[in-house]
């Protein structure tokens, strides 16, 4: 009975592994940070655009990248960004930290989130 409780643990891994791959198949990140790519860069080095570069976001603390105009708003919001709090953010900036100049209303789609991020992590 043990062995068939672990074989069937190591499945449903292997299922939440192979998801996971797939959501950052580069096919799949390119085409959900498209919707990110009109506003944010996130080549290392690259001056910011209407937003600020996104290279490096994960571990930096909201209103901090350098040479950046924040709104008051997100530079009060005290946040640094990990994994969760970015996906928090890019599903409705507004809910995260109200006032902030981020005229996109959010991704909704978890996968195109999870995309997203993986394209953040990746560069």
């Amino acid at each position: 009975m043990r062995t068939a409780t672990l074989f069937f643990c190591f499945l449903l891994v292997s299922r939440f592994a192979a998801a996971d791959e797939g959501e950052c198949s580069p096919e799949v990140a390119d085409k959900a940070w498209g919707k990110c790519a009109a506003c944010h860069s996130l080549e290392e080095g690259n001056s910011s655009m209407l937003g600020p570069n996104l290279h490096g976001v994960i571990g930096r603390k909201s209103g901090s990248l350098p040479g950046y105009v924040y709104s008051p708003a997100m530079k009060a919001s005290d946040i640094t960004f990990s994994v969760e709090q970015l996906d928090a953010f890019i599903a409705s900036p507004q809910d995260v930290v109200p006032k902030t100049r981020m005229p996109f209303s959010g991704l909704k789609n978890p996968k195109d989130r999870a995309a997203v991020i993986c394209k953040i992590k990746a560069s």
